[in-house]
């Protein structure tokens, strides 16, 4: 086998460590024994590209490769490194491979670059008017959640000091450990206790926040509202919500819509839905309104004869679809009103309009009183 690590990674001597990462995964990926059946170069060639990149990820066993040669970078390696047999399967940890293969470990993780994580999430409630959803809205609320220290623009350093590189794990902000099972020895990593994951130290802490690159403050959110958001419905503000430690990214803030109800309309979908009370006489012999919709007044006219439950469509004056922007319709439900309460004159004449129409009502005895006293004074 060759000895010329970087000629088996096929990268420069001067690559990074991001460069080394993804040539690894490319060339694991082709030479891997399972892609390459019944080739048996191919286990040799995936044996020595393992034993290369073991060697130059690690920036200790690098350097001494690069002074002494492959076996000054393997003397020094301990019990997690490869020994002058060449490459031992059972030293190669499992989530080496899930990190050729799928760009994770073992059980779903993502190597990410060290660094702070993000802050956390925020969530609270947007409440808006119909007006609002239907034509979309600029809102302003006030919060109070995690900001960035101003003393120290969210470093956490104090005023003319910086960060330094964390000397448990040089930096990659995180620590790796080799233990025995039963399949023999196995890596694992996780952050770095020291750093907390970040690869950076602190020296001198701001004195506001105390190193945390945070405090609790006030912040106003702007939003954009879009029109058709309905009750329930979700915004997330990417970046808004919570700052994180020590000028790591903020995180998200998501609102829950909460829409005041209208004294007058009901939204159905895309629709508008409306009830509207009319008297007998007006559905019997039709009469024109002049209604408030949300777009200002229109009128809407009742033909004679319309009965209770009609519903009148006013196309274009419901809410506009998020997904197309066309608005829907205003639904008008007739509700014809019948009196509870008749005036002995306006019951004879129900009667005499009962009586015209051949229609049999109850006796109006009340009625035939009230026409006698009237009779009398004639």
């Amino acid at each position: 086998m060759t000895t010329d690590y970087y000629e088996l990674l096929e990268v420069q001597s001067s690559a990074t460590e991001d460069e080394i990462k993804k040539a690894y995964r490319r060339l694991a990926r082709e030479c891997h024994p399972d892609a390459n059946p019944g080739d048996p170069d191919a286990e040799t060639r995936f044996k020595e590209i393992s034993v290369a990149y073991e060697t130059l990820r690690d920036p200790e066993r690098r350097r001494r490769y690069d002074m002494f040669g492959p076996d000054g970078a393997s003397a020094g390696a301990g019990a997690g490194g490869f020994g002058p047999g060449g490459f031992d399967a059972s030293q190669f940890g499992l989530n080496d491979l899930f990190d050729a293969f799928f760009g994770g470990d073992a059980f779903g993780r993502g190597r990410g670059a060290s660094g702070p994580p993000p802050g956390p999430d925020m969530e609270a409630a947007l409440r808006l008017t119909l007006d609002e959803v239907v034509f979309g809205a600029k809102k302003t609320i006030d919060l109070r959640m995690p900001v960035a220290c101003e003393t120290c623009d969210g470093s956490g350093c104090a005023p003319g000091t910086h960060p330094s590189t964390c000397s448990t794990c040089n930096g990659s902000g995180e620590v790796r450990q080799v233990r025995r099972s039963l399949l023999g020895q196995v890596v694992t990593a996780g952050p770095c206790p020291q750093c907390e994951g970040t690869g950076a130290v602190i020296p001198t802490p701001c004195t506001t926040c105390h190193g945390a690159g945070r405090v609790a403050g006030d912040r106003k959110i702007d939003i954009d509202v879009p029109a058709g958001i309905d009750e329930g419905q979700r915004l997330r503000l990417a970046g808004r919500g919570a700052a994180a430690a020590r000028g790591g990214p903020s995180g998200d803030l998501y609102l829950s819509v909460r829409v005041t109800p209208h004294e007058n309309f009901e939204r159905r979908g895309d629709d508008l839905y409306r009830l509207l009370r009319v008297a007998m006489t007006q559905a019997a012999l039709g009469t024109h309104f002049t209604l408030d919709t949300l777009d200002g007044p229109e009128e809407l006219a009742v033909p004679p004869g319309t009965p209770h439950g009609r519903v009148f469509r006013l196309r274009g004056h419901g809410v506009p679809s998020l997904r197309s922007g066309r608005r829907g319709d205003l639904l008008v439900e007739i509700a014809v009103d019948i009196p509870a309460k008749l005036s002995g004159e306006e019951a004879e004449l129900l009667a005499q309009f009962a009586a015209l129409r051949g229609e049999a009502v109850a006796p109006a005895k009340d009625h035939g009183f009230f026409s006698r006293i009237r009779s009398a004074f004639q």
